[in-house]
């Protein structure tokens, strides 16, 4: 079986790595040349709106899934007979609104929204959710970008002053204590989950997933039935995170959800039975799923562009797993690689992440 997969990300790099190993080939769509998943897999080279470019990915592939959300609505029709996962879910997450309407639907809480279209709007926004709120765009926002914090009249005016016609989402600032998320992968007849991972970012990109989280194992398990009954209330096929926010009275808000592997379900590779890539694999290909024990405690770690002249692979300890992406070039903020850092407990697992001084700027 060949498994073909729109964009060739890092995603997609790991997915194929998974797939290789269980004997699958993989065939990647991706514009440039030298991908991450096309140093692994066999390639495509053509842009993400090129219609004939996917269709032909379709043709050569047995089953077809995607890395990435942000796809256009003609090169989902050139895939959609080929994609088990389907594309109502896909269609959904590509809008921030859409995605609050299917979460409510399922009976989940989000932070309390608003539409925004207008100039007009933005003021109705502070009068129906008070300071401070956020402004997100519907579509196309990622690791913070396209999210504006408006704290006081000051910010109120000067979003207004420039603001470019297109579809938001206002949304009340919640007061959090964390942020977690659940990995869940849904199969043809079974759905899993894997450990709760608890998150910690640094200007709006993931710094660190803590696992096990430290919550209550009252919020884990409620954390685990939520996405349980997402799964099952979209229909979901294939893997889908979903990031919480774990309130003081211990009430999880929905904050955000992503149809595919997700980077704080990276650190499966080295610490469960089965890694995030694999169980996707498994379930787009019909496969029973695997099992998702965790084997050590772990602490995700990202590694950035920035973090790049302070790496050095010869220093790094025996408990500390490497995994690069072969982007050709370090950019701020740009996301290079990870480590997996195992260890008895998360603190000793921090305690290593602080000795790496990798991270001066970023560790918290």
């Amino acid at each position: 079986m060949r498994i073909g997969i729109l964009g060739g990300g890092q995603l997609g790099r790991m997915m194929s790595l998974s797939a290789s190993a269980m004997g699958y080939t993989t065939l990647c769509l991706d514009p440039n040349p030298n991908a991450p998943t096309a140093q692994v897999a066999d390639s495509i080279v053509a842009s993400f709106d090129d219609v004939d470019a996917a269709k032909e990915l379709a043709a050569r592939s047995d089953v077809v899934t995607y890395e990435f959300e942000n796809i256009d609505t003609e090169m989902i029709a050139a895939i959609e007979e080929k994609c088990p996962q389907g594309m109502d879910v896909l269609k959904a997450t590509q809008h921030r609104i859409l995605e609050k309407q299917m979460i409510e639907s399922a009976g989940l809480r989000v932070a309390p929204y608003v539409s925004v279209r207008t100039v007009r709007d933005v003021r109705q926004a502070y009068e129906k959710l008070g300071y401070p709120f956020v402004i997100k765009t519907c579509r196309f926002g990622y690791d913070g970008k396209g999210q504006t914090v408006i704290r006081s009249e000051h910010d109120l005016q000067t979003f207004a002053e420039h603001f470019v016609e297109q579809e938001y989402v206002a949304e009340a600032w919640l007061p959090f204590e964390k942020e977690i998320s659940v990995i869940v992968t849904r199969g043809y007849d079974e759905t899993s989950t894997f450990p709760i991972s608890e998150n910690i970012h640094h200007n709006n990109i993931l710094h660190l997933s803590i696992v096990p989280a430290r919550v209550s194992n009252e919020i884990q398990e409620d954390a685990r039935h939520l996405a349980l009954q997402l799964a099952d209330h979209i229909g979901l096929m294939g893997t889908l995170a979903v990031e919480l926010f774990v309130m003081a009275d211990g009430r999880l808000y929905v904050n955000e959800l992503a149809p595919r592997p997700h980077n704080s379900g990276h650190y499966t590779i080295d610490a469960c039975e089965t890694s995030q890539f694999e169980q996707h694999i498994r379930a787009v290909t019909g496969m029973r799923l695997g099992r998702t024990r965790l084997t050590s405690p772990v602490v995700m770690v990202n590694l950035l562009g920035e973090h790049m002249p302070r790496l050095h692979v010869k220093a790094l300890p025996s408990n500390v797993k490497l995994h690069l992406y072969g982007k050709d070039e370090a950019k701020t903020g740009r996301k290079m690689g990870h480590l997996n850092v195992l260890g008895d407990t998360v603190e000793e697992a921090l305690h290593t992440i602080e000795q790496l001084a990798i991270w001066k700027e970023t560790v918290l």
